[in-house]
C-alpha cells in the first residue's frame, strides 16, 4: 500500500465514509455462476457526484444513463451488475432504466440519482427478471460492513478484491474516503477506469468533485495497462455526503489539497492493484520515469513502456532485454535525448543498471534475473535532462503470460 502524508489507513472501504452502506446479492444474471453479482451503494442522504468515463465511442447503456443522471451533480445510490455489460443489446436502456428504477422505489429515492453500472460480456441480451427478483432483496440487505460483498460480487475474471480506505482531517474535521473497483483485463491508458466506486463524507462542491476526480484519474487508472483494449463499459464515480462536518470546499484551497491528496491514495493504491492482477499476470511492473523535459513526456514514455507487449513479455521470462524498454520510449512520442538515457531494473532482491548513456553496459545477466524474478518489478528510466528534477511520472501493467491467452480464448465458456 502507498501512504500519503497526513492520511492513516482505516477499514471499510465505501462503508467507511460517514451515511454509506453497501451489499450485494446473487441475482443469476450469469448462468451457471455461484456467485454474488449485483451490487449496491447507498448513502442516507442525496450527495455530491461525479464521474469520468471510457473514451470508446461504443458505449454500454449504463454510461448513457449515468451520464444523464449525473449532469446536475447529484447521486444518492449505485447499482452494478457483473455478468453482463449490457453493450450493444437491442433492451440495454431498458434494462438500466430498470435497474434504476427498481433501486430508487426500494430505497424511497428519485431514480434520477441512481448511478448504474455494468461489466462482463458484450452483445448479449439481458432479462428484467433477475433485477426484478432480487434488487427487493439486495436495497434490504445493504450494511454498514458490506463493502467487501459488494467489492466481490464486481469481479469478472479478478482474482483479488480492491479495496482500501484513509481518514484525514479537513477544517478540524476527521473525514473518510474509501474505494472499491474491478478489473484486469480491457485495461489501456486511455482512461482505464475499468468500474472504481469511491465514497468520501467530506463536504465539498460537485464541481471541484468532478475536478478532484479528472485530475487524480490522469494520475492513477490513466496510468494503468494491461492488455491495450480499452473497455466499453469504463467508469469512475465518487459521492461525498459532507457528514463529516467541514466547511463545503469550493476553491483549490488548502482544504482541496487535502482533500485531492486523500483521493490520490485511494485511487493510485486501487490502480496498482489493478495492474497487479491483470488477467493471467504473476508480476506487477511500474515503471519511473524521471528527470524528463516535461512531465507529459515524462507520462508518455512511462505508458508506452508498461504497454509495450514485448517488455511485458520480457519481464514474465525475467530476461533483461533493456532494448525494447528504450525501443518504447522512443516510439510513445515524447521529446528527449537517447544519448542520455540510463536505465534500472529494481525489485525487493537487488537493482541493476543495464543502460547508460544510451548505450549498454556490463552487468551479470544472473543477478538481472534474479531481480526480474520478483513479484513486483521496477523500470527506473533517467532522461538525465537539465533542471528538471519535478518532470517525472510513473505508470503500472503486468508481465504477459500464456494464461492472458487461455483466460481470454475461454471467456465466454
Amino acid at each position: 500500500m502507498i501512504t500519503f502524508d497526513g492520511l492513516n489507513p482505516v477499514y471499510g472501504g465505501v462503508c467507511a465514509a460517514k451515511g454509506f452502506t453497501a451489499g450485494s446479492v446473487r441475482a443469476g444474471i450469469k448462468a451457471g455462476s455461484d456467485k454474488d453479482d449485483l451490487a449496491m451503494i447507498y448513502c442516507v442522504k442525496p450527495c455530491a457526484a461525479a464521474a469520468v468515463y471510457t473514451k470508446n465511442i461504443v458505449k454500454g447503456a449504463p454510461i448513457t444513463l449515468t451520464q444523464r443522471h449525473l449532469k446536475n451533480g447529484i447521486a444518492q445510490a449505485v447499482i452494478v451488475n457483473s455478468g453482463n455489460a449490457n453493450t450493444c443489446n437491442s433492451n440495454g436502456m431498458e434494462i438500466a432504466g430498470l435497474m434504476c428504477d427498481l433501486t430508487a422505489e426500494n430505497l424511497k429515492m428519485k431514480k434520477e440519482d441512481v448511478i448504474v453500472a455494468s461489466t462482463g460480456v458484450i452483445g448479449q441480451k439481458l432479462k428484467p427478471e433477475p433485477f426484478e427478483r432480487s434488487i427487493p432483496i439486495l436495497t434490504c440487505s445493504l450494511s454498514e460492513v458490506g463493502s467487501t460483498d459488494a467489492c466481490k460480487a464486481i469481479m469478472t475474471t479478478d482474482t483479488r478484491v480492491k479495496e482500501f480506505a484513509f481518514e484525514f482531517e479537513i477544517d478540524g474535521k476527521i473525514c473518510n474516503i474509501g474505494g472499491i473497483s474491478k478489473g484486469s483485463g480491457m485495461i489501456n491508458p486511455d482512461m482505464a477506469t475499468l468500474l472504481a466506486f469511491i465514497t468520501t463524507d467530506a463536504a465539498i462542491s460537485h464541481e471541484m468533485l468532478r475536478q478532484a476526480l479528472k485530475d487524480a484519474n490522469e494520475v492513477s487508472y490513466s496510468r494503468v495497462n494491461i492488455d491495450g483494449d480499452t473497455s466499453t463499459n469504463d467508469m469512475a464515480a465518487i459521492m461525498a455526503s459532507g457528514m463529516a462536518g467541514n466547511a463545503e470546499i469550493t476553491d483549490e484551497d488548502e482544504d482541496y489539497e487535502a482533500f485531492f491528496s486523500a483521493l490520490c491514495a485511494v485511487m493510485i493504491n486501487l490502480a496498482r492493484e489493478t495492474a497487479r492482477d491483470g488477467e493471467g499476470a504473476t508480476k506487477l511492473i511500474e515503471c519511473a520515469v524521471m528527470n524528463a523535459p516535461s512531465e507529459k513526456d515524462a507520462a508518455l514514455i512511462s505508458k508506452a513502456v508498461v504497454s509495450s507487449s514485448l517488455v511485458k513479455a520480457a519481464v514474465f521470462a525475467a530476461d533483461a532485454n533493456w532494448g525494447r524498454i528504450l525501443c518504447a520510449a522512443g516510439y510513445s512520442g515524447a521529446d528527449f535525448t537517447p544519448e542520455n538515457v540510463s536505465v534500472r531494473l529494481a525489485s525487493e532482491n537487488d537493482w541493476v543498471l543495464v543502460c547508460e548513456n544510451g548505450v549498454g553496459v556490463d552487468y551479470s545477466e544472473d543477478k538481472a534475473h534474479d531481480v526480474l524474478s520478483a513479484d513486483e518489478i521496477t523500470i527506473i528510466i533517467d532522461l538525465n535532462e537539465e533542471d528538471s528534477e519535478l518532470n517525472q511520472s510513473i505508470a503500472w501493467g503486468c508481465d504477459l503470460t500464456y494464461d492472458y491467452v487461455k483466460i481470454n480464448a475461454e471467456y465466454r465458456t
